[in-house]
């Protein structure tokens, strides 16, 4: 056996995955869920590290239950995006960690993009500092290392911190075509900066190894006292690893609080107009991508407004015509990214009489999400990224429904995978391909990922009439978001 673990520390809870390279197999898994600090005016979205770390204990506990962790041989951690986690001198937390969907930071954003002279989303992790420069300037003066939220994590497990290009090219001072970070923009939100971020590492490299402290504040037995942690990345580029996308030709659909379409490449592609992210991956490659920042959190607001679940809607709207008859649901609830909208909100355009019913406003709100993801499907096409296949992973994937309305939408076959969790899956694959890498052996990420990802069920085509019917009602929306 050569038992690897994989961590995922999201937004709603911390997934862990045991798997054997061996056998080729996972041997245990286990989550732990969590929400955000409530009570925060709106466009404001923190968590505080010591969330995560109580998740990570309860997951690693349940895993200790299902399998003997005393010949582990590494350690990968995969994490939510763009966080901003700001310590003190001593390794103290100063303050909640601003998260991906926090939007506070919208005028900061406007700033940096003017004076850098590109697109810096409001989600990115630089205004997020500068905000808090601005806004909190006594907390700031105590800033003395800042960390994303997987680097967090690899720093309590290894005493030493380090961030790596995947993750890294989320923050907006990372560039990306040359894999390291930009100064001037490290000096436009404050020239201590530079000063305050720790050394960029390989990605796939060692980020350290797992110390007696490390060991005890996860749970794990003392014999794991030395192993490696590898570099990790961030869960979109980690959910690449587990879901394949680690050659060209491969694409990828995560569908979960926010939802993402990304591809691997082999060289930077940087978008003029700033909406797909330049982003590396985590293996040495780049990882062009699409984020909206609105996915399931729609369908949950459909489902509290109507005191349903998912499934009673679901079976509702599969009795609903496509296209709503005319009913558009313009799915802005948290402000959006792609399009670059961080103060706007949601809307249903169209109403009617009998189309305020629960299945109808469910299932348009299915199409609503799928339409503003194929505005961006057709952004990475026009950039030069062949899609004609997704891979769709994550927990709104689940969804026959969704699947068949995003085949329309986005004039592509959707293709659900057996392994849901291919953030954490994809960090214990890094981490099986980093040691085997530091003790000689010459393989590519490919041969280490090649066949985890197995579809599950039958693939979703797209249909030449509903395929009409989306393209009209994809017009109704861009037209939306310009008004």
């Amino acid at each position: 056996m050569a038992l690897y673990l994989g961590f995922d520390v999201g937004t709603q809870g911390t997934k862990a995955l045991l798997i054997d390279d061996v056998q080729r197999a996972v041997v245990a898994r286990a989550s732990a869920s969590y929400g955000l600090i409530e009570g925060l005016p709106s466009g404001h979205a923190e968590q505080h590290p010591d969330t995560w770390a109580t998740a990570l204990r309860e997951v690693t506990t349940r895993i200790l239950q299902q399998a003997d962790l005393r010949e582990l041989a590494g350690i990968g951690v995969s994490g939510q995006q763009h966080g901003a986690v700001v310590l003190d001198a001593s390794g103290a937390v100063v303050r909640p960690a601003k998260l991906w969907c926090d939007t506070s930071a919208a005028d900061e954003a406007a700033e940096l993009s003017s004076r850098t002279g590109r697109a810096i989303p409001a989600g990115f992790t630089a205004p997020k500092l500068a905000w808090m420069r601005r806004h909190e300037p006594e907390l700031w003066r105590k800033v003395d290392l800042v960390l994303l939220p997987h680097d967090w994590v690899n720093w309590k497990l290894t005493g030493l911190a380090t961030m790596e290009p995947g993750d890294a090219s989320g923050t907006g001072w990372l560039d990306p075509q040359a894999r390291a970070f930009c100064a001037r923009t490290m000096r436009l939100i404050d020239p201590r900066l530079p000063g305050m971020l720790p050394p960029l590492v390989e990605s796939g490299s060692i980020a350290g190894t797992l110390t007696a402290e490390g060991a005890a504040w996860l749970g794990l037995p003392r014999e794991c006292v030395g192993i490696p942690v590898s570099s990790g990345g961030g869960d979109n580029m980690m959910s690449a690893i587990g879901a394949g996308a680690t050659r060209e030709g491969v694409a990828v659909l995560s569908l979960g609080t926010s939802a993402t379409v990304f591809a691997h490449s082999s060289r930077a592609i940087v978008d003029p107009e700033g909406l797909i992210a330049p982003f590396c991956d985590s293996t040495g490659g780049w990882l062009p991508l699409l984020c909206v920042m609105n996915a399931t959190g729609v369908l949950e607001e459909v489902c509290a407004a109507f005191g349903s679940d998912l499934e009673t809607l679901t079976r509702q709207a599969e009795q609903v015509e496509p296209g709503c008859g005319g009913l558009l649901f313009v799915p802005y609830l948290v402000g959006e990214r792609v399009p670059n909208l961080p103060r706007a909100s949601g809307a249903l355009e169209g109403i009617r009489p009998g189309l305020l019913r629960p299945g109808v406003v469910f299932r348009a709100a299915l199409e609503g999400v799928a339409l503003n993801l194929a505005l961006g499907v057709e952004r990475l096409r026009a950039l030069g990224l062949g899609i004609d296949t997704v891979r769709a992973v994550g927990g709104g994937a689940r969804n026959a429904l969704w699947r068949s309305i995003l085949a329309d939408a986005l004039e592509a076959t959707v293709v659900p995978l057996s392994e849901p969790e291919t953030a954490a899956l994809g960090a214990a694959l890094q981490a099986a391909w980093t040691r085997r890498r530091s003790e000689g052996e010459h393989i590519g990420i490919d041969a280490v990922a090649s066949g985890w990802a197995s579809p599950a069920g039958a693939p979703a085509r797209p249909d030449a009439r509903r395929v009409l019917v989306m393209r009209a009602a994809r017009e109704r929306l861009e037209r939306a978001g310009r008004a």
